[in-house]
């Protein structure tokens, strides 16, 4: 496809793309769509090969063949580590003949973090790259193409282009100027505030927790979250998404980007949370632990977040997806927004009809929890 002199195509592989003009593209804000991270999932094994996961990146070169646009883009043989749930969709299209699958999926893999999806300096190429996408689908055979956890930014630019909008709530903390934890806690009510003080002493009785960054995470610190990792993507999905050499990688190429908090008992890990740190907000990603202990995971997960957040002069936490937890913790409910391009237009139909439902469901949910808030009401 072309547009003057810009040209679009398809790519095997981030990690084949010349990481300074990817990164180019990006304002290098958020760390999930950085040419080093994509890759390192490509490269672990924990996309391509038979993860369901095939990476397609769409691209734009402009006149002299340097990259101008892209979207991370990927062909899906499932709906598994998305977070953005369709499979009562899918199930529909195949009960009335159709093939659901493969659909492309536009989005940081396994990652429900809100970000960029259209990577371009010239917003006049959002279209030309939404069109591309389409095309793919058409001339493929894709029954759909899905971008999730789109930044706001750039929700017009989908809803411009003719996708279909889905609305979901995450929790996230926001930074309101806070100089430190206690002057997050004198803004709670007087219960809330005691209570999350009695969390935070429960939690670290009899541990030793440690924020590590750059030089200091170790290959043994890998190795013992991986363990962690492992157990709890067990219990919620059936089997980890991110390889054992995923976290090496992402140590060596974006250590700098990486928080991992770890507690110990008599110097041995016990538990630990994974943070990406971006340019305006920490990114929690993972959590796991080999023991049992009272609010481990809320002062792992999300306190030793917000002091890490306050430190860094970040805006805000986005702890991932689902948790009404973490509403008591100070996470307040967040509107989070995916688009959806349907190629048959009975389908699109019913799946429009579907998704004005369920935003009003989506805000009626949004301002009960909203009331719901642990903060002073004064």
């Amino acid at each position: 496809m072309s547009e003057g002199e810009f040209t679009a195509r398809i790519h095997p592989s981030v990690g084949a793309l010349p990481a300074g003009e990817w990164d180019a593209l990006t304002s290098g804000d958020n760390p999930f769509v950085s040419h080093a991270f994509l890759a390192a999932m490509e490269e672990s094994g924990s996309v391509g090969g038979r993860s369901g996961w095939r990476p397609v990146p769409i691209v734009i070169a402009g006149p002299d063949g340097r990259l101008a646009a892209a979207l991370p883009a990927y062909l899906k043989d499932h709906s598994q580590g998305e977070y953005v749930f369709d499979h009562a969709w899918a199930d529909a299209w195949h009960r009335a003949g159709g093939s659901y699958y493969p659909k492309l999926q536009i989005a940081v893999p396994f990652t429900p973090a809100t970000g960029p999806r259209l990577l371009t300096r010239h917003r006049e190429l959002a279209l030309p790259l939404l069109r591309a996408a389409e095309t793919l689908c058409r001339d493929s055979g894709l029954s759909s193409a899905h971008a999730t956890f789109i930044e706001p930014a750039q929700v017009p630019l989908f809803e411009q282009a003719g996708w279909l909008l889905r609305e979901d709530i995450q929790f996230h903390w926001e930074n309101r100027g806070y100089a430190g934890f206690e002057d997050f806690l004198a803004a709670l009510s007087s219960r809330k505030r005691k209570d999350l003080r009695k969390e935070r002493a429960k939690a670290q009785d009899g541990v030793e927790i440690r924020s590590l960054r750059g030089a200091e995470i170790t290959e043994s610190h890998w190795d013992a979250f991986w363990g962690f990792y492992q157990d709890t993507g067990a219990r919620k999905w059936g089997r980890p998404y991110l390889t054992r050499a995923a976290f090496t990688l992402l140590g060596e190429a974006m250590a700098d980007r990486i928080l991992l908090v770890m507690a110990f008992s008599d110097g041995a890990p016990v538990a630990g949370a994974l943070n990406f740190i971006g340019g305006e907000a920490l990114y929690g990603r993972y959590w796991g632990a080999r023991v049992d202990k009272p609010f481990l995971h809320f002062e792992l997960c999300y306190y030793q977040a917000i002091d890490a957040a306050i430190a860094l002069g970040l805006s805000r936490v986005e702890a991932g997806a689902q948790g009404g937890h973490k509403l008591a913790r100070g996470y307040e409910p967040v509107r989070t927004v995916s688009a959806h391009y349907i190629v048959n237009q009975g389908l699109r139909a019913a799946v429009a009809d579907y998704l004005e439902q369920e935003r009003a469901g989506i805000a009626r949910d949004q301002i009960w929890l909203g009331e719901r808030s642990p903060f002073r009401k004064d």
